[in-house]
This record gives C-alpha cells, sequence and structure tokens, in this order.
C-alpha cells in the first residue's frame, strides 16, 4: 500500500481507540483518525475516504475533511497568518498551509488571497505552498482543439483580461473584450478553448460556439420556454450574471433573442420575466 501524503487515500480502520481510530497505512504503519473526524457508526473494518498531511508533530494524520486543495493542485487560498517564517494559508484544515517567503511573489499579509501551488517540498517532505504559480504549469504543446470545454480556475487580472489556469496544468487567457460577466480571482468555472497557439499559449472563451449567433439562441430560448411552462423570471433588464448562468450566453445574445422573438409576437416581456404569448 502506497500512502499519498497530501491527498485522499482509502484505508481501512484497524482499531478503535478512546481518542479516535487507527487505519491501515501499510508500509507507514497505523495512522491516526483524531475522534472529531469519526464518522457516527464508524468501526473496525470499515473502509473510509481520508486526507493525509503531516500533524504538529511531523506525524502523519488523517481527517475526514477536505483541503480546498490537495498535492499537485492549484487554489486561491486566503492568508489566515504570517510569522518570521512565511505564510500560512487557510485551506480548510485545522493545520494551515505553509508558504515560505521564498516562494510568496511579493510578502504576503493576512487576509489577502493568493493563487498558490500545492506541493511537497523535496528537503522537508512537508506540505507547502507556492505563489510562483509559472514554475508548476505545463510547457508542454497542450492536446486541446478548438471549442474543447474545459474547467478553469481564474488566476489573475491583467491589462489584456484574465489569466486562468485550465485543468490544473495549462495557463489560458480570457481577452477582456470577450468577457461578458464580472470575474474574481479565484472564481471556477467551465470554459472553451477558442484556439491553441502555434507557440502553445491557449485563447479561452466563455461562451459555446454558435451561441453568439442571435437566431441560434432565440431557437434555445423558445424551446427553453416550451419545456418550462411557457414563463421565465428572467428579462431584457436581468443580471448577466443570472443570465450566463442559466444559458451560458452574454447579456448581448440574450436582449437581441429576447427583441426577435418579441418582435415575431412570440413571448410577452413583463417587470417580473417573459411568457409564451397566448397563440403559442
Amino acid at each position: 500500500m502506497d500512502i499519498k501524503l497530501g491527498k485522499i487515500n482509502t484505508l481501512k480502520v484497524v482499531k478503535e481507540v478512546p481518542f479516535g481510530l487507527y487505519l491501515d497505512g501499510g508500509e507507514e504503519g497505523e495512522i491516526l483518525l483524531p475522534a472529531r473526524y469519526v464518522p457516527k457508526g464508524c468501526k473496525p473494518g470499515d473502509v473510509l475516504d481520508v486526507f493525509i498531511y503531516l500533524d504538529n508533530e511531523e506525524r502523519l494524520v488523517a481527517t475526514t475533511q477536505t483541503p480546498l486543495a490537495q498535492v499537485g493542485q492549484f487554489a486561491c487560498l486566503e492568508v489566515a497568518w504570517v510569522n518570521q517564517y512565511g505564510a500560512f494559508l487557510d485551506w480548510g484544515l485545522m493545520k494551515d498551509l505553509f508558504v515560505p517567503f521564498s516562494e510568496q511573489r511579493q510578502r504576503m499579509q493576512t487576509g489577502q488571497r493568493h493563487t498558490v501551488h500545492v506541493h511537497l517540498d523535496e528537503e522537508s517532505y512537508r506540505i507547502v505552498a507556492s505563489a510562483k504559480v509559472e514554475r508548476y504549469l505545463k510547457k508542454d504543446m497542450p492536446p486541446y482543439k478548438p471549442w474543447d470545454q474545459v474547467d478553469i480556475l481564474i488566476w489573475q487580472k491583467t491589462e489584456m483580461g484574465f489569466k486562468a489556469i485550465i485543468d490544473n496544468n495549462y495557463a489560458g487567457l480570457l481577452y477582456e473584450n470577450e468577457i461578458f460577466r464580472r470575474l474574481n480571482t479565484g472564481m471556477r468555472m467551465k470554459a472553451y478553448v477558442k484556439q491553441v497557439r502555434e507557440d502553445g499559449k491557449i485563447d479561452l472563451v466563455l461562451q459555446k460556439k454558435g451561441m453568439e449567433k442571435v437566431g441560434d439562441f432565440a431557437d434555445v430560448l423558445l424551446e427553453h420556454l416550451k419545456r418550462h411552462g411557457g414563463h421565465t423570471d428572467l428579462n431584457d433588464k436581468s443580471p448577466a450574471d443570472e443570465i450566463y448562468l442559466l444559458f451560458g450566453v452574454s447579456k448581448k445574445t440574450f436582449k437581441k433573442a429576447v427583441g426577435d422573438l418579441y418582435r415575431r409576437r412570440l413571448i410577452t416581456l413583463t417587470d417580473h420575466g417573459m411568457s409564451l404569448t397566448a397563440e403559442d
């Protein structure tokens, strides 16, 4: 059995003690799951999914809590506190995540949020984070094709738009003039590959191919109304975020499609949304 430090492991309960459970860690020996994390009714012989990390004495310990990032992943985390050695980030566990000063792009301060990569320090074998994100992104030619759907983490704002981390592997860019909703560092969402350039750089968009065509989306909107009782609470004055969340299109495209359906007398508009006309 190979214990993966800093990741979710599936381990068997071998014995119960007053202060928790011991799990079978194979060659690493028994690993404690403190009582505060023990699921109700759990007993020896049961199998649990647990996150393995090091306690304050550098011993392996388990928790049923899931951190905001595991080893090998990127996340945007808040600085919980700072001391003379570095910063400590809140990653959803009792023990905070350490970022040495040498791994900070700028001196971190309590309350700030930073995009970091979580990894094992080669010398100490401790779980640490680095804000020098570029170092951990893949540099090979990306395998994507135009209009592939990807998962992204909004990384940082630039003059051109927003940098994003794609599928926890590659860097991409959302251009300012193609963004139609409010974005903030740390947001996770779906996006689409617009193109992979010859130099390997990836251009992203938030909108599906074809949805920018008003006629195509007007048909989608009409079908949505027919399938949902002939009504939606959205109208041409609704916030862009709400429109995108439901339909995945910009407010501009949505308004044009609404106008198209209205001119064709297929819908009626009110302050509370839109509805199919009676004759439809």
